[in-house]
């Protein structure tokens, strides 16, 4: 098994499993709405992200993505929409607070630690010779800190019935800003005219990495929003 092949394959079994993850916490946490609240909020998240997992595997299969001269790059451009929903939930979604309220705040947390998997994972596009140094812990992607740490301050902060809440508010607001460094960092690499270094990153553009910045870099950063909606 190649690198580039054990990369490509880790990242489509991260999405789906994590991805269940989210689902069987949200099973949880919708389950004193009763029954039909429940399943009409399961049903939208089944349906809505299989559409949007597909909808971008489509399109990366088809090459769409790997096109980057386009204006707007179409990449970037995706990213847009999980923002969107975003700020529609946080907005519009009437039982957000109330699931927020039956999730345990140390599970947003632990959720983060597929981050560490995703820095493994990029480490090994870099060493296929796909993916530029500085996208990874051997550069300037720092976000490997969040997914270890995640687990690590979970405990520290609620375990054993602590309420270390202003030192998880802390640490979600560090994760956010690995996120951007190194969103920002892929931005500038893609051979844009946004591009700032000279290492090309055309690899994002191709199946199933796409999945990166549509899904799990989204589940990141919702991660971090809910947990500090939380906790405020």
């Amino acid at each position: 098994m190649t690198y580039l092949f054990a990369a490509q394959l880790g990242f489509i079994a991260l999405t789906i499993i994590w991805l269940i993850l989210i689902y069987i916490q949200l099973k949880k946490s919708s389950a004193h709405l009763g029954t039909e609240i429940q399943q009409s909020i399961l049903r939208k998240y089944s349906i809505g992200i299989s559409v949007w997992f597909l909808f971008i595997s489509t399109l990366s299969i088809l090459g769409v993505f790997s096109d980057f001269s386009t204006l707007p790059p179409r990449l970037p451009f995706a990213l847009a929409f999980p923002i969107l929903v975003l700020i529609y939930l946080l907005m519009r979604f009437e039982h957000l607070d109330s699931v927020l309220k039956h999730t345990p705040p140390e599970w947003f947390l632990n959720i983060q630690f597929f981050r560490f998997f995703v820095e493994i994972l990029l480490w090994f596009l870099f060493l296929a010779e796909t993916l530029p140094q500085r996208m990874t812990f051997e550069g300037y992607n720092f976000d490997i800190i969040a997914g270890v740490t995640g687990p690590i301050f979970a405990y520290w902060c609620f375990a054993n019935q602590r309420q270390k809440q202003q030192l998880a508010i802390i640490w979600n607001i560090l994760g956010l800003l690995f996120l951007i460094n190194i969103v920002s960092i892929a931005l500038m690499t893609m051979p844009t005219p946004l591009q700032v270094f000279q290492e090309d990153n055309t690899i994002i553009g191709t199946f199933p990495m796409p999945l990166l910045p549509t899904i799990l870099v989204p589940i990141a950063y919702y991660m971090h929003v809910f947990s500090l909606r939380q906790l405020l």
